[in-house]
């Protein structure tokens, strides 16, 4: 019988690897994992200090969670939402997620993951401005960096080339404009500097396309996969501000973001912003099981409706609402405002705490963050804000360092260390992760290639 390594490089395609580079260096099989830590099968236990994909939030083993996903299991384990049809759990949810987003995002429509809320909240946008008899506003325009699914029009949005590459994404009707990135920003590091110059990139972008042609703009309150970037505080409010001035939808892509990551339940309420749309996924059912949704705000579910009339909406998922996910999805909730959020308010602090007391390391050029979200972005010459050479494949020599070590971290190509541990992490863990970390430094430290290209 062939070894699950054996049969995972035969038949298993994993999301964005390369194909034979999987092949020659194998599977990590995971056996177990419970609160933050990991297990593989060789039983090398790892602290979790990227909550999976940016998703466990609880952690793992989190026995109401099961529970509650088993007892919808065997009361009803599906239900769909065509023909007038629902279910109790994904009512509830709507109307508990409802209660709790910014303003009157009172509307919500169940997607499988993040991907999907993006491509939905696109054909939701498409068909507003038909609605309001505007079918010419059809431009849409995202943010250099940032990340938007894996969809085709997603990945389109998404301002990561390897995301574009052989796919014959963007489409023409997509356009970019800088990420506010303040570590490498070329107007400096001051907030309003930056501010302003982002709210004037995106006002020249849609006098460029012109107003009457934009139909939105897709903005993650932090740039995840571009790397953890963190704009100025005041940034978010005043691109939807931009927004509003011209008459485009301002639509917070919240996959990562939501649900307790950065300190509140929703990063855009931090900055007091409502967004005309928001994207969800990841921590609303905490990887447990799959599911995203889109939240609308009043005006644009009115306008589709009374568009609509009594014409169907064609958009529609056959798992939408699923009633699982939607009672892992209540539990999740309940487990969140149980002492979760503030938990994770508590170890936030301490992680970036931790990771700033590292800004002194030769390697380490910026350490930034909110709540349980950070980055340390690594550099060869300080001064110079040098990234890590190609050479020495820093996205993959400082994941398998780190996983040596024990603690599972996102190590993205260009020498940034991504961190977004569990809510649930004690103390104890998050000082693991930063020790780790360090260790980690030196050993990067110490790479020949590295160590020639400091020379």
């Amino acid at each position: 019988m062939n070894s699950l390594p054996e049969l995972d490089r035969d038949h298993l395609i994993h999301p964005v690897t390369s194909f034979r580079g999987h092949e020659a260096a194998g599977v990590r099989v995971l056996r177990s994992a419970n609160g933050a830590r990991i297990t593989d099968t060789e039983g090398h236990e790892l602290v979790d200090g990227f909550a999976g994909l940016w998703c466990v939030n609880t952690g793992y083993g989190q026995e109401s969670i099961v529970e509650a996903a088993t007892e919808q299991l065997r009361r009803l384990p599906y239900a769909t939402g065509y023909f007038g049809l629902g279910s109790e759990p994904a009512i509830r949810l709507a109307a508990s997620l409802a209660e709790r987003t910014p303003g009157d995002l009172d509307h919500i429509y169940f997607t499988l993951g993040g991907s999907d809320a993006v491509d939905s909240a696109l054909r939701f946008i498409r068909y507003f401005q038909q609605a309001r008899g505007m079918p010419g506003k059809d431009q849409v325009i995202s943010i250099e960096k940032g990340y938007h699914g894996s969809s085709t029009v997603g990945a389109g949005l998404t301002g990561l080339p390897a995301f574009h590459e052989g796919f014959g994404v963007p489409l023409d009707w997509q356009h970019k404009i800088p990420s506010p990135y303040p570590y490498r920003n070329p107007v400096g590091e001051d907030p309003q500097a930056i501010i302003d110059a982002s709210t004037r990139a995106l006002s020249d972008k849609i006098a460029e396309l012109g107003a009457e042609r934009v139909a939105a703009f897709f903005v993650e309150p932090i740039q995840g996969s571009g790397g953890v970037i963190v704009p100025p505080k005041g940034w978010l409010k005043a691109m939807a501000e931009t927004c509003r001035a011209h008459d485009v939808l301002f639509v917070a892509d919240e996959v990562i973001t939501a649900f307790g990551r950065t300190g509140p339940l929703f990063a855009s309420a931090d900055e007091d912003v409502i967004p005309d749309l928001m994207t969800v996924a990841k921590g609303l059912t905490s990887g447990y099981v799959p599911m995203g949704a889109v939240f609308m705000r009043e005006h644009v579910y009115a306008t589709i409706a009374d568009g609509a009339g009594s014409h169907t909406v064609g958009h529609g998922h056959t798992y939408s609402a699923h009633p699982v996910s939607a009672a892992v999805g209540l539990e999740v909730l309940r487990l969140y405002e149980d002492g979760l959020l503030e938990n994770g308010r508590r170890m936030g602090t301490r992680l970036l705490d931790g990771l700033q007391g590292l800004a002194a390391h030769p390697l380490v050029g910026e350490v930034r963050g909110k709540g349980m979200l950070a980055a340390i972005e690594l550099v060869t010459d300080k001064a110079a804000r040098t990234p890590l050479p190609a050479a020495a494949e820093p996205g993959q020599r400082l994941f398998d360092r780190a996983w040596e070590e024990g603690v599972l971290l996102r190590a993205f190509p260009s020498g940034v260390l991504g961190f977004a541990p569990p809510l649930c992490c004690t103390e104890a863990e998050i000082d693991r992760i930063v020790e780790i970390t360090a260790r980690v430094l030196d050993r990067t430290l110490e790479d020949p290639d590295i160590r020639q290209a400091m020379a």
